[in-house]
């Protein structure tokens, strides 16, 4: 029996589920093909903080992508009748007098200051290793990417609009319309993450792919209700359970845990806190990330039928429903993608 919708989405991560509300918003038909076999949205820490800790500076466009993506999380919350969205301080460890400085200095910077408490906390917190005090950051949290993918499924289960199964390019016929097997569609958009590399319309755009490690510990004695971070964040779970995280690596383009991860983690992890903990899980998945450190989004140059939304990097929590909303505007209402997100920059 033949389909007919307006859209064909590849992929169900961030990028993903972000198109598909737009979708839904406009009232738009569509139709999902999943096969799980990209794991960077699930093992994600899903922070969201618009301040990079490592330099003090703003992250890119990151008060404005906030402003916009936390509303369109809690209405999801709403609709799928799931919490997801959790809201707590970030306490970046200080190294050094210096670090202190650059503290201060940084909150002279715009949209900073929105974020960064004036004062340094200076007592010390039982389990954590701070000599030189603390930074707070309020207006920080994570999404539970993991629940928020699991839910959005079913969701899209119960409205007959996923398929999980592997999209094959091969079966795709570009003409008028578009035709996939029995389904036909006006356009298709491709989230496939780290999975764009093996796709034959896209490949040739450059996502790099940084693969990241993240450990779960139990440590009943550190009793912290927030984020820590140092050389590795430390993230609260519940019940004395925690996410470490995350390593980087450019060469390995596996999605399995290894040893090395492990031992990079642990000890950066030793050098923070000061309580025994259990290592009780190990996960690993590709960020799509991209040389320029922007978005992936816009049009395939020949067929434009096809597009791509991709290359969120590390901080897609915050990026993808603005450049979601980005994306849906250029295809349907001729409105311009802004330069710096925009693929034409690699044609």
């Amino acid at each position: 029996m033949k389909k007919e919708v307006d859209y064909i989405i590849v992929g169900l991560g961030l990028a993903g589920i972000a198109f598909t509300e737009k979708l839904i918003e406009n009232q738009k038909t569509f139709v999902v093909f999943e096969d799980d076999s990209q794991t960077s949205s699930n093992v994600a820490g899903g922070m969201y903080n618009p301040v990079i800790l490592k330099r003090f500076t703003p992250a890119w466009n990151g008060h404005e992508q906030l402003e916009y993506a936390l509303p369109k999380y809690k209405k999801l919350e709403e609709k799928l009748g799931v919490k997801f969205d959790s809201k707590f301080n970030t306490k970046k460890v200080f190294s050094s007098i210096k670090d202190q400085n650059n503290w201060f200095v940084a909150l002279d910077k715009p949209n900073l200051s929105n974020y960064m408490q004036t004062e340094i906390e200076k007592g010390q917190i039982e389990g954590v290793n701070g000599d030189y005090g603390f930074g707070v950051l309020n207006g920080t949290g994570r999404v539970n990417t993991e629940l928020l993918i699991e839910n959005y499924k079913s969701y899209l289960k119960e409205k007959n609009s996923l398929l999980e199964e592997k999209f094959s390019y091969e079966e795709l016929t570009i003409s008028e319309e578009l035709m996939y097997k029995d389904i036909k569609a006006s356009k298709i958009v491709f989230c496939e993450g780290y999975g764009l590399k093996e796709n034959p319309f896209f490949n040739y755009l450059p996502l790099n792919g940084t693969k990241g490690e993240i450990l779960t510990i139990h440590a009943p004695e550190l009793k912290i209700d927030f984020l820590l971070k140092s050389t590795v964040f430390v993230l609260p779970m519940g019940n004395d359970y925690y996410k470490v995280g995350a390593t980087f690596n450019w060469t390995d383009k596996t999605s399995i845990p290894t040893e090395e991860g492990k031992n990079e983690l642990k000890e950066k992890l030793d050098k923070v806190i000061s309580v025994p903990y259990t290592i009780v899980d190990q996960s690993a998945g590709i960020r799509p990330t991209v040389k320029d450190r922007r978005p992936l989004v816009g049009k395939h140059p020949q067929y434009e039928k096809l597009a791509v939304l991709n290359g969120l990097g590390t901080r897609g929590v915050m990026i993808a429903p603005t450049v979601a909303n980005s994306l849906f505007n250029y295809l349907e209402k001729g409105i311009e993608l802004d330069s710096e997100i925009d693929i034409k920059r690699f044609s």
